[in-house]
This record gives structure tokens, C-alpha cells and sequence, in this order.
């Protein structure tokens, strides 16, 4: 606990970009390199009942949290809920209620902008829908998604590629549906036939290569790593070669941001599942500042972790990509969610 505060406090007011979402494809899916040595491990840095995702950083550099159905902020004063007045915010505590937060982008076809630091959760249940929770903590039903569908991924377009719109990934049997939501909540079908995914989506950063600005979507029961286009056209970043299935295989990923030095750290929930094969902790784990750049990890880079254990891959696309596997964490981790990254200038 005593080290994520000191990392917090270093950087609130001076965080750079963290990236919640992914982008795409390959001629050719690449699998890790067989070195069987990792670079560094993920450790328990601070617990967290029933913490399931994390994003941020904020503009004040604190990160953002969805626990136990509510929401909570972590920064320099520890932890802090959000949300939590008459209109605030509240969903069932079993569900998987993945967060984004709104960056600073115009969408010009809605004539308005998503307002910075905006969080947007996942609804499931019987209802789903896309949440909204402004600066003050008031929580409005943004767009609702058919009943019966379970979304299951989120994140915003920062590219362009896709308009500067917020994505959203919905399962329906054993494919997906991707949906672009405009500031105005305005709701686009780019596809109803993606290939499954689940968990943390990002879009891919210019530097990553053949695969910039597209959506980067994991699956975990078939280990695959995919990147779709904003026509809906999906093809294989890489095969992870970690153990897949459900509960098991690749779901959390984040873009590295700008800027990595050893003062930079990868954050990620590690969600308790009692009775689980990986039954988690209830914590957020850290990937060491060092322990990325001793691991060789590189701006712009894609960082997937699997849900059983936090396995976790370094991808780096330029013409093709390439595949390492550096990390992994405690044996009993249950990964949800976003990989988020804590950075000072």
C-alpha cells in the first residue's frame, strides 16, 4: 500500500495519457517467443474488495475504480468513493460494469464533445445499457443496448479512426457486435459479426504499425488477440500461446503511453472469484516502473494480460508484430478489465 501511494503521489497533477483502448490485425498471426524467462512479475500493491477495473489517469491524476457496484477514487489521499449521492451511481456487485473515461475529443457529426474525465460504465443485467457519470457524480442512463445482450467491453477512439467515438462491445452467441456511440449518444453497428471477445479494448495508437487505429479486442477462450477495423473487418494480431478458456485465457490490455521511462507503472485489478481455479485477491496489481523498461517494453507497445495469473504479453506491431511473453503475477490472480498506466514526466 505504502508504495502505490508513493507512486500516486508522485504523479497526481503530472500523469500522462493512459490508453483504454485497442486497435488491430496481422497477415500471419504471431505467436509469443519461446523464451521461457520473464523480466518481471506483477505484485500485490494495494487491496481492494471486489475492485473489477480501473481508468485514468484523470486530469488531476488520480485513477478511477469500479468496486463492489460503485465507484471509487485512488490517489494521493488513498481511497476516495465517487458517485455516491442521490443521483450517483450504483449496479449489482456481481456483475463486470468495465469503465472508460472520456478524453477530449470533438465529434463533430453530434455537434458536441464527450466533457473530459466523464466516466462511461457498462450496464449489464436485464436492462443493459451504457452509463454516464459526470465531474459532480450524477449518473444518467447514457444509450440502452437490446435486452438480452451482454456487453462486455469499452473504450474510446482517440485516433479518429473511428470518428472519436466511444466503442462498445456487446456478445450475442458466439460472435460480437461492436457498436460506435457518438457524444450525443448517437448509436452506429459497425459489425454483428466480430469474433468473440471479452475485457479490456483498446484502439491502437498510430505507432502501432499495420494495426494503427484499429480496435484491439482479446478472446479469451481461444487465446487470440484480433484487431477490427471501422468497417467491421477483423483479422488476428497474434496468437497469445498462454493457457485460454474461460476464466483462464488473454482479457486485459492497455497501450503503453508516451513517454515510458523507470519511473512509469502498469496498474491492473486483480478481482476476487471465490471457488475460482484463479479465485484473485481483491487487489490492484503493479507492474514495477523498472521491471517494463528491464523487460525491454517500449512506448506504444500493447500489453495483454490473461485472467488466470496476469500472464502477460508485451505486442509490438511495426510491418509485422512481434510477440513476447515478460510477466506474469501471483498464481491466484483473477484479471478484470483495463491495464492502466501511471506515468511521470
Amino acid at each position: 500500500m505504502r508504495r502505490y501511494h508513493s507512486v500516486m503521489r508522485r504523479c497526481s497533477g503530472v500523469i500522462i495519457l493512459s490508453l483504454l483502448i485497442a486497435g488491430c490485425t496481422t497477415p500471419g498471426p504471431t505467436a509469443p517467443s519461446s523464451e521461457k524467462r520473464l523480466s518481471t512479475h506483477w505484485a500485490a500493491s494495494l487491496h481492494i474488495p471486489a475492485v473489477v477495473d480501473l481508468a485514468g489517469p484523470r486530469r488531476d491524476g488520480q485513477l478511477m475504480l469500479a468496486l463492489a457496484g460503485r465507484l471509487s477514487l485512488l490517489g494521493p489521499n488513498g481511497l476516495v468513493g465517487f458517485a455516491r449521492g442521490r443521483d450517483g451511481y450504483a449496479t449489482s456487485r456481481g456483475t463486470e460494469p468495465y469503465i472508460a473515461l472520456a478524453p477530449d475529443n470533438n465529434v463533430g457529426s453530434d455537434s458536441c464533445s464527450f466533457v473530459p474525465d466523464d466516466v462511461y460504465a457498462l450496464e449489464p443485467g436485464n436492462t443493459p445499457a451504457v452509463i454516464r457519470i459526470d465531474g459532480t457524480g450524477r449518473a444518467t442512463r447514457f444509450v440502452s443496448l437490446p435486452n438480452g445482450s451482454f456487453p462486455n467491453g469499452i473504450g474510446f477512439d482517440t485516433t479518429g479512426a473511428f470518428g472519436h467515438r466511444l466503442l462498445v462491445t456487446v456478445a450475442a452467441g458466439g460472435s460480437t457486435t461492436i457498436l460506435s456511440i457518438g457524444c450525443g449518444g448517437t448509436t452506429r453497428t459497425l459489425t454483428r459479426l466480430a469474433p468473440r471477445t471479452e475485457g479490456g479494448i483498446a484502439v491502437a495508437p498510430p505507432s502501432f504499425g499495420i494495426f494503427a487505429g484499429n480496435l484491439i479486442a482479446p478472446d479469451e477462450i481461444s487465446g487470440t488477440i484480433f484487431a477490427i477495423d471501422a468497417s467491421g473487418v477483423a483479422r488476428t494480431v497474434a496468437l497469445s500461446g498462454l493457457p485460454h478458456g474461460g476464466d483462464i485465457g488473454v482479457e486485459s490490455e492497455g497501450f503503453v503511453p508516451l513517454g515510458l521511462t523507470r519511473r512509469s507503472a502498469a496498474y491492473l485489478a486483480d478481482r476476487a472469484v471465490p471457488g475460482n481455479a484463479h479465485p484473485g485477491t481483491d487487489s490492484i496489481l503493479e507492474l514495477p516502473d523498472a521491471g517494463l523498461v528491464r523487460a525491454g517494453v517500449q512506448s506504444g507497445d500493447l500489453l495483454v494480460a490473461s485472467e488466470g495469473g496476469a500472464e502477460t504479453l508485451d505486442v509490438r506491431c511495426r510491418r509485422t508484430c512481434t510477440v513476447r511473453h515478460i510477466a506474469a503475477g501471483p498464481a491466484a490472480t483473477h484479471a478484470e478489465g483495463h491495464i492502466v498506466f501511471a506515468t511521470v514526466r
